[in-house]
């Protein structure tokens, strides 16, 4: 009685796998249903586009002259100078704000122009490259990684040069690095391990930094602070 009665309940093989197949039927079935077609897919009309931004007008002193730009709100500095005012001295690296060659000045503070939008700068008194010295009348700087021959490819050089600059002044205002021992100095003195410290957020794939190192205390020694 109870192999009949197991016999009359069990399902044959046959039985089961036909019943395997129309679950995993009806399971595609959903799941295509709630998605997207390949086609939808491939012709871009199963998503709506994603919004542009909206374009503003953005005003600023560049290299002591007044510019006007109207950009889309997204725009970086670092696009606003390279592609819409053609400022192409400041170069576009790694654009993570991890290597320092898009460095420029904004109000004599030294900022990674790609992690920047065009659109916080209005008003604001920019500096590149371009505006720290000309081909007749070099910035100090600029004269002391000739000197010293503080580059090689020269890609991260306007970086490194506007972001020593920047940092002279941060000196100079007492600003301390993690490498300074005396924090209740007005100034700071910048040897070797200040300025290494303090660049370090300037990369140099030639590796060129001894050099670097050399041309930037040239000038701050030089110079002092005002």
């Amino acid at each position: 009685m109870d192999d009949a009665h197991d016999d009359s309940t069990r399902l044959s093989r046959r039985e089961a796998v036909k019943t395997v197949a129309a679950l995993f039927a009806a399971g595609v079935a959903t799941v295509e249903a709630s998605e997207p077609s390949r086609a939808a897919r491939a012709s871009g009309t199963a998503r709506k586009p994603v919004p542009g931004g909206e374009l503003v007008t953005v005003r600023f002193e560049v290299n002591g002259l007044q510019r006007e730009l109207r950009v889309d709100t997204r725009t970086t500095l670092l696009d606003a100078l390279r592609e819409h005012l053609g400022l192409t001295g400041t170069k576009k690296g790694c654009d993570h704000g991890q290597c320092g060659a898009c460095t420029v000045l904004a109000g004599g503070r030294r900022i990674n122009a790609c992690l920047s939008l065009a659109v916080m700068h209005e008003g604001n008194r920019l500096v590149t490259i371009e505006g720290l010295g000309t081909e007749e009348h070099l910035h100090a700087l600029q004269s002391a990684f000739i000197a010293h021959d503080g580059f090689q490819c020269g890609y991260c050089t306007p970086g490194q040069i506007c972001s020593a600059a920047g940092m002279m002044i941060e000196a100079c205002a007492g600003v301390p690095s993690l490498v300074t021992e005396d924090l209740t100095l007005a100034t700071m003195t910048l040897d070797d391990a200040e300025v290494r410290e303090r660049m370090s957020g300037n990369l140099c794939r030639c590796s060129a930094y001894p050099n670097i190192v050399a041309a930037i205390r040239e000038v701050a020694d030089a110079r002092g602070c005002p």
